[in-house]
Formats: structure tokens, C-alpha cells, sequence
């Protein structure tokens, strides 16, 4: 097994997980936030859109990124003016299809915590002449704190398990855009079993850890309660 390749991908896996995760963090706690607390005629489009990739094939969403970050397209075009560079077959874009295809896996634990959130203890802290974003971050945000681990593992674990998205944006270009997914399907390709079942059993116990972590996490309450 070629060790360098391995580590190259795991490292680039790992990176693209954890800045997927939080930039979905930063971007999903307010949409988020809106959704489960908000109203209005756009409220409900916008959950759909944001549950899109859930049921979109992912070789779709990947096809009209990629489209779309190409020298040509709408956001690779000004961006290859602006910076010389290029966002398809690139760790940026990988990134940005990364955020938008695990996007419903963040929002959607954290819009579900947010809901949660009585409204009298809000309400409260407003007698108390808190600012809504006072209420915010001092009130509404620690009690979402499992939401906020769940949106994270789920968000993280997604990423890492991404194929087809990723593989349409960056192909396999080894050091720069294959992750184990995609270095999986390379040794599949080439007859090297051992190596792509190490790998597979690898993130098969990932998977199973981050689903244990989850769940873990959502019943403490009620194992609490019980007592």
C-alpha cells in the first residue's frame, strides 16, 4: 500500500470535513434560528431547499456545480478573474460543494433544538432587558448545545463519507482532491481489494462511532428522566 497516499487522503478528508463543518456551523445556526422561530411566506421553500440535497442524486448537485465553479460558469468565472485560480478540481471547491450537500445535515438538528426553546424563558430574559441577540447567545444557544454537537458530528461524518458530489467537482487528483472515498473507489478500480477494504472498514467503524455518538447524545435526557 502506497502509505503516502493514504495519510495525503485521510489529511485531506480531515481538513475538508472539519472547515465544511464550520463554515455550516457559522452559516447554518442563524438560518437555522430563522426557520424554527421565524414566520413568513418564505419559510417554507426555504426548508425545502435546504432539504434538497437529501433527496437530490448527488452526481445532480455535483453536475451543476460543477458547471457553476468552472472557468466559465457564474461563480468560477469571477473567481478565476479575481484570484487566477480556479474552484473546479480544487480543495475550495470541494469545500463549497461539501457545504452545500451536508447543509441539511447541520440545519436541520439545530433548527429542531432551537424549536424547542420555550418561549417563556425568552420571554423572560426580555422582562430582564436582554437584547434579542443577548437572548440569543446567553439563553437560546447553551440550550441548544446538543443540537449543536449532533449538527456537528452528523455534519462532520457527512462530509467524510461524501462520494459522488466531491467526485464530480475535484475528480481524483491525488494530494489535492482525492479523499478516502474517492482513493476507495481508485483501489477498486485497479484490483487492489486489501487496500480498499482497509479503508472501507475504516470509515465503516467511523460511521458507526459518529451514529453511537448521536444517539448517545439525544437519549441522556432521558435516561436522566427515568431516574
Amino acid at each position: 500500500m502506497d502509505t503516502a497516499a493514504l495519510w495525503s487522503s485521510l489529511w485531506l478528508t480531515t481538513q475538508l470535513a472539519a472547515v465544511t463543518t464550520l463554515i455550516l456551523l457559522v452559516l447554518g445556526t442563524p438560518l437555522a434560528w430563522w426557520l424554527a422561530r421565524g414566520r413568513g411566506r418564505l419559510k417554507t421553500p426555504v426548508e425545502a431547499l435546504v432539504a434538497l440535497p437529501l433527496v437530490l442524486p448527488p452526481t445532480v448537485l455535483g453536475f451543476y456545480l460543477l458547471l457553476a465553479l468552472s472557468p466559465q460558469g457564474m461563480i468560477g468565472g469571477p473567481w478565476a478573474s479575481l484570484t487566477g485560480g480556479t474552484l473546479s478540481f480544487s480543495f475550495s471547491g470541494l469545500v463549497i460543494g461539501s457545504v452545500l450537500y451536508s447543509l441539511p445535515f447541520v440545519v436541520q438538528p439545530l433548527q429542531s433544538a432551537f424549536a424547542q426553546v420555550g418561549d417563556d424563558i425568552l420571554e423572560a430574559a426580555a422582562t430582564l432587558r436582554a437584547s434579542p441577540l443577548n437572548r440569543f447567545f446567553s439563553v437560546a444557544v447553551p440550550l441548544a448545545r446538543r443540537g449543536f454537537l449532533t449538527a456537528a458530528v452528523l455534519g462532520f461524518a457527512h462530509t467524510v463519507g461524501e462520494f459522488g458530489v466531491v467526485l464530480m467537482i475535484g475528480g481524483n487528483i491525488p494530494g489535492q482532491t482525492q479523499v478516502l472515498s474517492i482513493a476507495i473507489y481508485d483501489r477498486v478500480e485497479s484490483l487492489h481489494y486489501r487496500e480498499a477494504h482497509l479503508l472501507s472498514a475504516g470509515l465503516l467503524v467511523f460511521s458507526f462511532i459518529a451514529l453511537l455518538t448521536i444517539y448517545t447524545l439525544t437519549r441522556q435526557p432521558n435516561a436522566k428522566a427515568a431516574h
